[in-house]
């Protein structure tokens, strides 16, 4: 994986959360995908929850097995040395019940093979977006 260094800091985050999705859901051993996305001693705040290792590993199981597709959009990412901030939606088709859309406020940590350090998230759950080529008329 490039680090942050090597590349723009929306498309080091594009890559990051799209390689460890990919990885997950193509069935890689989970520990194995923890080894390549994040150091032993990551530190992960999602919405004032602390996500250790263990945590984090523990919540890949359940990405790999529900998970069919999936699309990062970085929206902006601004980057000092290896700390960068960027707000970015996931989105997430699920083998049951549909789409999932995730906006995500990330102020992380990398070092410089692109691993995650530590990080604080806050997220909220977004509207499914109509299907292409209909509009949404409730508003």
């Amino acid at each position: 994986m490039k680090g942050p260094a090597d590349t723009t800091p929306e498309q080091f985050i594009e890559d990051f959360f799209d390689s460890l999705t990919a990885q997950t859901v193509q069935g890689d051993p989970p520990q194995s995908v923890m080894d390549r996305h994040f150091t032993p001693d990551v530190e992960q705040i999602s919405d004032g929850i602390h996500l250790d290792h263990d945590r984090l590993l523990a919540h890949l199981r359940p990405v790999s097995r529900n998970v069919t597709s999936w699309r990062v959009d970085v929206h902006e990412a601004v980057a000092d040395g290896h700390r960068i901030a960027a707000r970015l939606t996931i989105h997430a088709w699920r083998r049951k019940g549909g789409e999932t859309a995730t906006e995500v406020h990330l102020f992380a940590e990398f070092t410089d093979d692109g691993r995650m350090r530590r990080s604080h998230q806050l997220t909220r759950a977004l509207p499914p977006m109509p299907p292409a080529g209909t509009t949404d008329t409730a508003a």
